[in-house]
């Protein structure tokens, strides 16, 4: 699993007043105007989500009177009674650094939904408040959503204020990595979010969805309500942090393709990054070979775009079938692939096992990608989102009912399989698990 960069983001937000004034941080733009409910709708999504399919808006519109009667502005503050559907963000949002402040009394609890999914809590602290069987006694902001015992679930320490004084929130959201903030203290650290609208919590996190600000129960006041969006260079680095101390080596010297073998005149480096030549194709692979493993590297699809990391290749043959596995590498939304089967799409171990989708960066940007291969287990985090957690040896319902023949090897070569398609890598490393 991907670990955020935390100590160089602490001292980034550190520079940031921890309440905002008049002068809004550099890249930050504000999502409340302190006059009116502009930019915001009311949406209850525990409502919101029991609607027919095709009646969603319809279920939303239907929300309004009440949000108006219970929401208002006053004294330059968002202001809620403690009843009504949810404040919502007109916009969506994926990666993001968002920044609040919010006021609330006894008995109320409250809390902040990301990407349309519960939640970063706030409680009533006090024994008084009547929670503490449900953990409010930990405080605020936690994802009290996620499953019982889990990373994040509760907050590292305790740091809300008493009643009456203003808190802040700095929360980094970036795939499902959430990392929050409350008064200066780190309460959750680079944490998965998990999907609490999947029962089962097997579908990851939206890629992208609103903030709710929830409603329960008693008079809450937010202020200062700021939000700057991450762009994709930025978002890599902060998830990939820093190979070396992490224990990666590099097998790609950003200059020529030195270590590198198989199709080696089908590839090209260029502007840093190793280049299937278009109209050509073949499996370009490391020299080594590697048993158990974690790959990090980053990619760009041009559009439709089509390559795969081979895992475990013994060389020869094709990496899908006479490999491990082959994980595919497509721009999954190009016509052209509209009607391919699930386990062909990005991220898939090729005709074996399906990842999720909808979690690419658009054709043109630069995606960031970790896999990690143990035993017959692979998992594959895409731009901080895990797309595909499985076990081969487990696979027996394969595409057109094709063998797998070396989906058990316990050794092999990485590389690339590709397509005619001038897909790029770079800044790819290997770290060897023992």
């Amino acid at each position: 699993m991907t670990r955020l960069a935390i100590t160089s983001l602490a001292i980034a937000l550190a520079l940031l007043a921890p309440v905002c004034t008049a002068d809004t941080p550099a890249g930050f733009h504000p999502l409340f105007n302190g006059e009116n409910l502009d930019g915001w709708h009311g949406d209850n999504p525990h409502d919101t989500v029991k609607a027919a399919e095709g009646e969603r808006d319809a279920a939303i519109a239907a929300q309004q009177e009440e949000f108006k009667a219970h929401w208002s502005v006053g004294n330059g503050e968002l202001v809620n009674d403690g009843h009504g559907p949810y404040c919502t963000t007109d916009k969506d949002f994926g990666d993001i650094e968002f920044m609040i402040e919010y006021k609330t009394v006894p008995l109320a609890d409250s809390g902040i939904y990301l990407r349309g999914t519960p939640q970063v809590q706030i409680w009533d602290t006090t024994e008084a408040g009547g929670k503490w069987n449900i953990s409010a006694d930990k405080g605020s902001g936690g994802l009290f959503n996620n499953s019982k015992d889990t990373r994040g679930q509760l907050p590292l320490v305790l740091a809300d204020k008493p009643f009456g004084e203003w808190n802040s929130f700095r929360i980094l959201q970036l795939g499902s990595h959430t990392t929050v903030h409350l008064n200066d203290a780190l309460v959750v650290d680079n944490a998965i979010m998990e999907n609490y609208w999947d029962d089962k919590r097997l579908t990851p996190l939206p890629a992208r969805g609103p903030i709710h600000l929830q409603t329960h129960g008693g008079e809450i006041r937010w202020r200062n309500i700021l939000a700057r969006e991450i762009p994709a260079e930025e978002a890599n680095a902060t998830l990939r942090g820093d190979d070396a101390a992490a224990g990666f080596t590099s097998v790609f010297n950003g200059k020529d393709l030195t270590g590198w073998a198989g199709d080696v005149k089908n590839y090209e480096v260029r502007d840093g990054a190793i280049v299937c030549r278009e109209g050509h194709g073949g499996n370009l692979f490391t020299k080594d070979e590697y048993a158990d493993f974690v790959v990090r590297v980053e990619f760009k699809l041009p559009a439709g775009g089509n390559n795969g990391l081979a895992i475990r290749y013994p060389g020869k043959g094709n990496p899908a079938y006479d490999g491990m596995t082959e994980l595919q590498v497509l721009d999954n939304d190009d016509a052209q692939y509209a009607e391919l089967d699930k386990r062909q799409y990005h991220g898939s171990a090729y005709g074996q096992a399906a990842a999720h989708r909808g979690y690419l960066r658009p054709v043109g940007e630069w995606n960031y990608q970790e896999v990690t291969v143990k035993g017959a287990t692979i998992k594959v985090e895409l731009n901080g989102t895990v797309i595909l957690d499985t076990d081969l040896s487990k696979a027996t319902d394969f595409m057109a009912n094709d063998p797998h023949p070396g989906k058990d090897l316990k050794k092999g070569h990485f590389g690339f399989a590709g397509h005619n398609d001038p897909v790029m890598f770079r800044n790819i490393a290997i770290k060897e698990l023992k």
